[in-house]
């Protein structure tokens, strides 16, 4: 089983190379080896490795500069999505493709259920949304949309990541209370990923169609309970500390978004169900806390 992994160098693209079952052959290529956005490098580099499945971790992620940055925004998370989706349609490749929480205006007040209708707050939401419209318009049950939320890893730069290095570096911190979400521990959306690829690798082998159903199947996926980002601040030095990262405590205000103004807007509550997921995965999601002094541990033993 061959599996080719966009992306290679970020978050979740490294933490799938680090957790990947050993019986799959991995190809990962970064945006110099697989430009997205090229189409005819897309169709080449299906044409060469010949994946059995696909897993989309490329995209463009900075949320603030996508609002000024639009064109290249839209070109890697619309077009490019659309020009992998295109490629695995023409190869017969199945397609697992990594979305956001951001679809989301952040309306509701309980968690959003997969076949909740989308309202992005901004480019960087519409961009992904248009992404994940076209993917499944063009490859139907052939392909999975994840989305998920706030993910962090001990690879790459991340909020976790930013909150070590202010917490040296400043006397207080001011932290947005009225934003609320679930962090994602991105070893464990990788987890989840690999379950749901040996369930399709198994369909394949079978040779029986995934669903009846004609439509892409959507999935949420973080961890498990509740944060703004005050909590998750306040938990992250809480553990640092316990476990040597951080020397010494600041204080950690609570302040609202509207005291922080950010060129693009964001939702106010993005909690998304992940019951599907679970059920389809047969992974249970663990709670955020947990994870994040499992993600501290692997930072403190890496040194």
């Amino acid at each position: 089983m061959n599996i080719l992994i966009t992306g290679k160098g970020g978050q979740l693209a490294w933490e799938l190379e680090q957790t990947a079952p050993s019986q799959y052959t991995i190809i990962a290529l970064d945006s110099q080896q697989l430009d997205i956005t090229d189409q005819q490098q897309v169709m080449k580099a299906l044409a060469e490795h010949q994946p059995d499945i696909l897993i989309n971790a490329a995209a463009y992620t900075a949320v603030d500069k996508a609002e000024s940055d639009q064109a290249m925004a839209y070109a890697v998370n619309a077009q490019g999505s659309e020009y992998l989706a295109l490629a695995c349609k023409e190869h017969q490749v199945k397609l697992i493709h990594v979305s956001t929480d951001f679809v989301f205006d952040g309306s509701q007040t309980t968690p959003y259920q997969t076949d909740a209708d989308p309202c992005p707050l901004n480019v960087y939401g519409d961009s992904k949304l248009q992404g994940d419209l076209k993917i499944s318009a063009i490859l139907g049950n052939q392909a999975t949309i994840i989305r998920t939320a706030w993910v962090y890893s001990a690879h790459g730069n991340n909020f976790v990541k930013t909150m070590l290095r202010l917490m040296t570096e400043k006397e207080q911190l001011g932290i947005v209370y009225d934003q609320v979400g679930t962090p994602t521990w991105a070893k464990g959306l990788a987890q989840m990923i690999w379950r749901l690829a040996e369930g399709q690798s198994k369909t394949n082998s079978s040779g029986k169609a995934r669903s009846e159903l004609s439509e892409t199947q959507i999935l949420h996926w973080t961890d498990a309970g509740v944060a703004s980002w005050y909590d998750f601040a306040v938990a992250i030095q809480e553990l640092a500390l316990e476990k040597g990262l951080l020397e010494k405590s600041i204080p950690v205000r609570p302040i609202p978004a509207s005291s922080y103004p950010t060129p693009a807007r964001r939702p106010n509550f993005s909690v998304i169900d992940k019951t599907t997921a679970e059920q389809i995965s047969g992974v249970d999601t663990v709670h955020w806390r947990k994870q994040l002094s499992a993600m501290l541990d692997e930072l403190n033993t890496a040194g």
